[in-house]
């Protein structure tokens, strides 16, 4: 048995925090979350145990990074020099990508992991596409890079779902892969599929789903077979949807409809289905998500630093579809700056405030993403859910004389100072347990961009 006593706590459909809370949990379960009586008295037959853990500040549950491309990190600091959109970022990223491994994969990504546990992060989507090795020849074991991934969110000390993606073309036309790009393919869906089922992760933080890159990466006759794989599987399937407007306009000139349309012909959305960015969509388009409870994982972050635009959120979730959040590019690893980013640019988008409440950010930091990546009973705190805490401090520069509710309008992940993912505790202190993140980060991106 663990115990903690928090100072607040956002427990499960409440509009804000709950003062003097004892959580308690066994086996990487909550079994008891008990509010106590006002000035932290125990309520009646409430023993307060000496043994329980002080958690000064507000503790939230296990906040979820529904989109991540590990090896991006990479990236950060080095794409700001001059001009361009996400075209010419993408050549940027694509000479990264022609330089990893398996080993200096593991390297990349046990460091970027162990960022988002320091951030909150107790659970990642892996948006995963770079599994062959150069010249898109296999290694010796076909999904290397994606044992890599696995042992390096083990290494971080959080759940992963390795969301493997489907990469056959370079564009909606069918233009074959080129240069970097031939890592990703597997040729077609069927082989994708047949190199999908036969990675099977031995240790329980990690589970498998499924990824269609885009509408420009899988040809409109081989998006059912990813759909079908990952419906007969039960697992999560995501998806890159309109992120820019090139997008939107190749698919119209090539199959005469929006690539949210061309899913919806093929048997893509629904709801176990995660549309990420979906940025440009249209009326038609939102109603489409909406109706089939398919979800959006906005990354405002990695949206404004690519030039990508602002997405209609409230229209989105007015529509029907649960709203999650995803790093990305990793620009930006802070679920705090994500979520409150959703409020603010739909300020700017729509020059009115007032969108979203705080509880409805703090869903989409926490159970929606968990559902969005296959994890059903984690990003709540409550009995038989996952012990996932994060606690944040309400005294810093940033924080203090904030009052609770409003910490995701002024918290960042440099506020985060106690994680636990599955009743184990993997930052104390706001310094992770295992790995120097620091020097690993260091290290790791030297061996890859210098």
């Amino acid at each position: 048995m663990t115990r903690w006593l928090a100072e607040y706590a956002w427990l499960p459909d409440h509009a804000e925090p709950t003062p003097d809370v004892l959580i308690e949990a066994e086996d990487g379960r909550i079994t008891a979350v008990t509010p106590l009586v006002g000035g932290g008295a125990p309520a009646a037959g409430v023993e307060v145990l000496g043994d329980a853990t002080r958690l000064p500040g507000l503790t939230l549950p296990g906040l979820a990074n529904a989109h991540s491309h590990a090896f991006h990190r990479a990236l950060r600091g080095r794409t700001h020099g001059g001009r361009g959109d996400f075209w010419s970022w993408r050549d940027v990223m694509y000479d990264v990508a022609a330089r990893l491994d398996p080993d200096s994969y593991l390297a990349l990504a046990r460091a970027t992991y162990a960022e988002m546990a320091l951030a909150g992060i107790t659970c990642v989507g892996e948006f995963h596409y770079l599994h062959h090795g150069p010249a898109g020849k296999p290694y010796a074991d076909p999904n290397a890079m994606s044992a890599a991934l696995v042992e390096a969110a083990a290494h971080a000390g959080i759940r992963l779902t390795l969301l493997d993606a489907c990469y056959l073309t370079s564009s909606v036309d069918g233009e074959p892969l080129t240069g970097p790009q031939r890592r990703f393919g597997d040729g077609d869906a069927l082989r994708w599929a047949d190199r999908v089922a036969a990675f099977r992760p031995e240790n329980d933080h990690a589970r498998v789903g499924a990824a269609i890159h885009s509408v420009r990466a899988v040809p409109a006759e081989q998006l059912a077979t990813v759909a079908n794989l990952a419906d007969r599987a039960g697992v999560p399937l995501h998806v890159h949807l309109s992120e820019q407007p090139a997008e939107n306009d190749a698919c119209r000139a090539v199959h005469g409809c929006t690539p949210t349309r061309l899913l919806a012909d093929h048997g893509v959305l629904g709801r176990h289905t995660t549309a990420v960015h979906a940025t440009h969509p249209t009326s038609a388009d939102v109603a489409l998500l909406g109706e089939s409870r398919t979800g959006v994982c906005l990354c405002p972050t990695t949206e404004r630093d690519l030039a990508d635009g602002i997405g209609p959120a409230r229209r989105m979730a007015e529509a029907g579809s649960p709203l999650s959040l995803g790093s990305d590019s990793h620009a930006v690893v802070d679920l705090f700056e994500e979520a409150r980013a959703v409020e603010l640019d739909e300020r700017l988008r729509t020059r009115k405030r007032g969108h979203f409440r705080a509880a409805e950010l703090v869903t989409a930091a926490t159970v929606a993403g968990h559902a969005a990546l296959g994890w059903g009973d984690a990003g709540r705190l409550s009995v038989g859910d996952r012990a996932d805490l994060v606690t944040v401090r309400l005294d810093s520069a940033r924080t203090a004389g904030v009052p609770p509710v409003g910490a995701f309008f002024a918290a960042t992940a440099a506020d985060v100072t106690h994680v636990v993912v599955d009743g184990r505790t993997v930052v104390a202190d706001g310094r992770h347990q295992t790995v120097d993140v620091p020097a690993e980060l260091h290290d790791a991106i030297a061996a890859v961009t210098s």
